[in-house]
């Protein structure tokens, strides 16, 4: 089942729509300092089974995930306080390989962008779930990355499929996994956030995450 956000939700994002990628050469769109290789969507795979992390991450370092993708690089800090599970399952899934040369599927202009999906449709996964409930307080705003859920699973379920949202203030309910936020590389993020059609919520090129790597940082 593809994984989506709640509908209300879109309607607004569609309400805000900002303008959508060109298609020339380079992806070039609006004299941005960031600019789109225009490449081919990678072929889809089957992502395959994966086992559920069996050990927390160390809490005495900071963890984070960089993302090379063709649009430049963007990096997010994960958040082992709101989502240990979670950022504990990232790690290990993105050490595996497991994201790479996997497309964001799902773009949708001033609301968020979505990836994490190896059969590039929206409904694949790892072959498991974590839970990491989300505060009722939370706020889902941008640069916040949470992940992507179905509406029938229970508040902070996720698999692998991650959105960072791209709005000032997404007004989503507080019921996805906020794994962390971006801390560097937002324009990054917002530039891919403009090659989206909000009618079909499907790319208008292809925005490839070519790898991501795992830092690990002594905290203080």
């Amino acid at each position: 089942m593809r994984r989506l956000l709640p509908f209300l939700a879109l309607l607004a994002a569609v309400l805000l729509v900002a303008g959508c990628g060109s298609d020339d050469g380079n992806g070039d769109n609006g004299g941005s300092e960031v600019s789109c290789e225009n490449v081919e969507t990678p072929e889809p795979r089957d992502p395959g089974e994966h086992e559920l992390p069996s050990r927390a991450l160390d809490e005495t370092k900071t963890w984070a995930l960089v993302f090379d993708t063709t649009c430049g690089e963007f990096t997010v800090t994960l958040d082992l306080e709101q989502a240990p599970n979670t950022s504990a399952s990232l790690v290990k899934l993105a050490q595996d390989g497991y994201y790479d040369d996997t497309i964001f599927h799902r773009i949708v202009p001033d609301f968020v962008i979505q990836g994490g999906d190896p059969t590039q449709t929206g409904g694949g996964g790892p072959g498991y779930q974590t839970v990491d409930a989300p505060s009722q307080d939370a706020r889902y705003t941008k640069g916040v990355v949470a992940m992507a859920k179905t509406q029938v699973e229970p508040p902070g379920t996720a698999g692998s499929q991650f959105f960072v949202v791209t709005a000032d203030d997404s007004g989503l309910t507080p019921d996805y996994a906020i794994v962390g936020e971006v801390t560097d590389g937002l324009d990054v993020v917002e530039r891919i956030g403009e090659f989206g059609d909000p009618a079909t919520e499907q790319p208008t090129m292809p925005i490839v995450v070519r790898k991501v790597t795992v830092s690990e940082t002594e905290t203080g």
